[in-house]
Order: C-alpha cells, then structure tokens, then sequence
C-alpha cells in the first residue's frame, strides 16, 4: 500500500534502447514490496501525438531540432508527474533514456534531476555491450547491421552518449546478470542504509553550470 506521510521510493533506469530496463522494471514492479507504477519514458511517449513522434524517445544526432523544445517540456512533464506520485507515496520505476546529443545541448538530465530534490531517487545505470544490443534489435525488431556489415550510427550513438556524465549510485550489465538478478542487486542497494546521491550530484552540475 502507498503511504501518504512518507514519500514513495523512485528508482531510474538509464540505458540504451534494447538495454533490458522495460524488463528489469517490470520485475521491480511484480516483486518489490508495495505498489510500484512504472512512468517511463515509453509510457509517455505512447501517449505522444502521432505528429510530435518520437517525443522524448528522439534518438541522439539532433535530427528532428523542431520537436527539441517539445521534448524538453515532455521530459519536464514526466519528472513532475514522477515527483506527485512520490509525495503522495506511491513507488515509481522510470525506465529511460537520457542523452544530450542534440542540435544544441538541452540540459535536460540536471533539470530533471533538480525537479526531484529532497526525493529519494536511486539512479540506476543499465549497461550493455553493443554486440548484445544488436543481438536484441534483430530478435525484436529484425533490425540489425548496415548493408556494408557497419552498426547503424544512431546505434552507436546511443551507446555513446546514454551514459554520460555516468554518475549512478549503482551500475548492471544485463549480458552478465538476468533481468531478476539486477532487480535483487537493486533491492539490496535500498536496504543497504546508504543515502542515493546521484541525482543530488547531477543537480548540483546545473548549479554550478549557471
């Protein structure tokens, strides 16, 4: 049950498409005690008119510099959503995928990060070699090499640039670990006693940056 005297725990999963969030997230929810919603980022960009596709699931290159500010706002708007429900004491998982390849850089990591101070947020990084991402393209969306046998460069762009600064409070490879054996790896992270301190620490670069 949520309590509404004390603020739901809020655990972010960031990684690359094909990662192994959406999994590791669902076993979170069906697992952990509590109630836990899952408000990630391709929950919100179902809900995303056809028109304004991807949303916040814009690949990195800075193709698409029209729907930047959009999608600025729409990350702004999932982060506030995710504050309410913790305050109300409601758990979140947040299955994610943060990048600032852009036309211009929109800070958006910081920004949202500074949406959920004085949250307990327990930022999460779910690593996984390209080779394995490619693997997972091609099992689920027969989406694979280039015809000259290259790795598409959005691909390679997103293994670039999704984890950057690479500030966690806890990293996972889902080519080593099962999806329910980062989960445990997780669990055992919130009851170690030990404060998060990620999010507070990527704040604090927007603070300084201004």
């Amino acid at each position: 049950m949520a309590h509404e005297n004390k603020p739901g725990q809020i655990v972010i999963l960031n990684g690359t498409p094909r990662s192994g969030k959406t999994s590791i997230a669902t076993v979170i929810q069906n697992t952990f005690d509590g109630v836990w919603l899952n408000l990630g980022g391709s929950q919100f960009k179902k809900m995303t008119p056809e028109r304004y596709q991807p949303g916040i699931g814009l690949r990195p290159g800075g193709e698409r510099p029209d729907l930047e500010p959009l999608i600025v706002t729409l990350y702004r708007a999932m982060y506030e959503s995710i504050a309410v429900h913790s305050r109300l004491g409601i758990n979140v998982v947040v299955d994610v995928w943060h990048h600032d390849v852009y036309s211009q850089s929109r800070n958006i990591l910081p920004k949202c990060a500074e949406i959920l101070k004085d949250l307990p947020v327990l930022l999460v990084g779910v690593r996984c070699p390209l080779e394995t991402v490619m693997e997972r393209r091609i099992a689920t969306w027969n989406m694979g090499y280039a015809e000259d046998g290259s790795v598409p460069r959005p691909v390679v762009l997103w293994q670039e640039s999704v984890h950057v600064p690479g500030i966690y409070d806890l990293e996972v490879d889902t080519s080593q670990l099962s999806s329910e054996e980062c989960a445990d790896f997780i669990r055992k992270r919130l009851e170690d006693g030990r404060s998060p301190t990620a999010f507070q620490r990527i704040a604090d670069m927007r603070t300084k940056a201004d």
